[in-house]
């Protein structure tokens, strides 16, 4: 009997041997060729799944599983096609105050619920279309509210009366294409984060304590609070901040009853307020 050596293996039969080495170098051709990209598989009659070859539909399915950071934020860094699907407004939570159906997925019938189910990264949809009441809700988490109407008059928030804010910040967070309303309180409460309100509208009611209004109240120090593209209604003050505020095509409206005063803060650009007070008085 005659021993061949190959690759470190005894094979008592040269024929064998010869077999093994054949093999080897064709799965060793088909690792390193760009067949193997394909998905073209040798040893199989069948084509390899890639996911890629799944529909939109399924996709998407896919993504809704994901936390939307950092999973779904990698998944839309692949490619054009990922980051359409995982950013796509079906996979967004919706409010609805019409809603019946509790069964249904991601809708949930007030802002409180679905802010509570939200996971950190989450978009949130509110429908248009009357009055969303709301009482001092806190967001501890990364979350983005969207009006889904036209215009922001179209999604309107109420802050009950006697409430300190309509909705309080301890985390980075965006509003946009939102109205919000506060009587004897403040309609956004920044405590700690980086808050963004684009494109909004924020009204403090008229009322003979108005002096206690504020449509923004930033307690914190070493964050931002960026407001562009906003209107602002009423109250004592627009903005209390202990921090910096950027400000950016801001159009404030200090006493609806006598005098009308446009602003048009940082039309070329951002302007960045520093207030030693605490206090940043327009009008």
């Amino acid at each position: 009997m005659v021993l061949d050596r190959r690759d470190g293996i005894a094979f008592s039969d040269s024929r064998l041997a010869t077999e093994f080495a054949e093999e080897r170098r064709k799965l060793r051709r088909w690792i390193y060729s760009p067949a193997s990209e394909s998905g073209v598989d040798p040893y199989c009659h069948h084509p390899r799944r890639n996911i890629n070859n799944l529909d939109d539909g399924c996709l998407m399915h896919i993504f809704s599983f994901l936390s939307p950071i950092p999973d779904r934020y990698n998944s839309a860094l692949v490619c054009h096609r990922w980051n359409f699907l995982a950013c796509h407004p079906h996979l967004w939570l919706r409010v609805d105050r019409s809603l019946r159906d509790l069964s249904l997925p991601r809708i949930f019938p007030n802002i409180e619920t679905a802010v509570s189910a939200a996971r950190p990264g989450d978009t949130i949809l509110i429908a248009d279309g009357g009055s969303h009441r709301v009482s001092n809700i806190q967001i501890r988490k990364p979350l983005c509210l969207i009006g889904a109407g036209q215009i922001p008059d179209d999604t309107v928030i109420t802050c009950s009366r006697g409430s300190d804010s309509a909705l309080e910040f301890t985390s980075t967070c965006k509003l946009s294409n939102l109205t919000v309303r506060a009587e004897l309180g403040c309609c956004l409460l920044h405590r700690s984060g980086r808050l963004i309100v684009d494109g909004c509208l924020l009204q403090c009611e008229t009322n003979p304590l108005d002096h206690l209004s504020y449509a923004i109240v930033s307690t914190a120090s070493a964050d931002s609070v960026s407001v562009s593209r906003t209107r602002i209604e009423g109250g004592s003050k627009a903005v209390l901040t202990s921090g910096t505020l950027t400000l950016q095509q801001v159009r404030v409206i200090y006493s609806r009853t006598s005098l009308l005063f446009w602003f048009n803060v940082g039309g070329d650009g951002d302007t960045t307020v520093q207030s030693s007070s605490g206090k940043l008085v327009v009008g």
